[in-house]
């Protein structure tokens, strides 16, 4: 019998370990459902505060969550700080990274955003959206020889891929590889017949 009672007990002090650990999880969920639905009525403000009721500077997912919100509610700067925090947590988070792109690219911040899409290559060096759009801001800067690295990388991984096929073919026309521009521009036509951009640089090499 005094071994029920000692069982009994363990089991009562099990609930009370268990039972807030449970409830914390019901309540942070119920947060995050909140969100969604103020977010869906782009009551942004609303998201972030139910959010904030649950908030844990340890969490990876607020923390992105919340950085989304900031973003979405146009305060840029608070969007930073959670996705920095969150790049804190998990330093391999590339989806973090590209979460601080949006506050960086809002602010217009140019340098920062090349430092991240530098960052997400250096942990996945073959990602086409950080080559494609490190290459524009290197196309834009006219640096055409880094821009025609990325760009390559890039068609050499989707040989399919108009918008970095024609863009390859103006890097090249700008680098003057003009033969090397023109099979590019000749492919470009191939993907989508009658591409204006194509034709004017074709018109440009001869």
């Amino acid at each position: 019998m005094e071994t029920l009672k000692k069982l009994g007990l363990l089991f009562c002090l099990l609930l009370l370990v268990v039972s807030p650990s449970a409830q914390n999880r019901a309540e942070r969920q119920n947060a995050f459902y909140k969100s969604y639905d103020a977010e869906r009525s782009n009551k942004y403000s609303l998201a972030i505060n139910e959010l904030k009721k649950v908030y844990n500077a340890e969490d990876y997912f607020a923390n992105i969550r919340l950085g989304w919100l900031h973003y979405l509610d146009k305060q840029h700067d608070s969007a930073k700080e959670y996705y920095a925090k969150a790049i804190k947590l998990k330093p391999y988070s590339i989806e973090a990274r590209f979460g601080l792109i949006k506050p960086l690219s809002a602010q217009e911040d140019w340098a920062g955003v090349k430092e991240q899409y530098l960052e997400i290559l250096k942990i996945d060096p073959q990602n086409t959206l950080a080559n494609y759009w490190l290459g524009v801001i290197f196309y834009n800067a006219a640096d055409y020889t880094q821009a025609e690295k990325r760009f390559e990388k890039v068609v050499n991984l989707y040989p399919l891929d108009y918008d970095s096929v024609v863009i390859l073919g103006w890097t090249k026309l700008n680098l003057g590889k003009y033969q090397e521009a023109k099979v590019m521009f000749e492919h470009a036509l191939t993907l989508k017949p009658g591409d204006e951009s194509s034709l004017e640089g074709l018109k440009l090499i001869k």
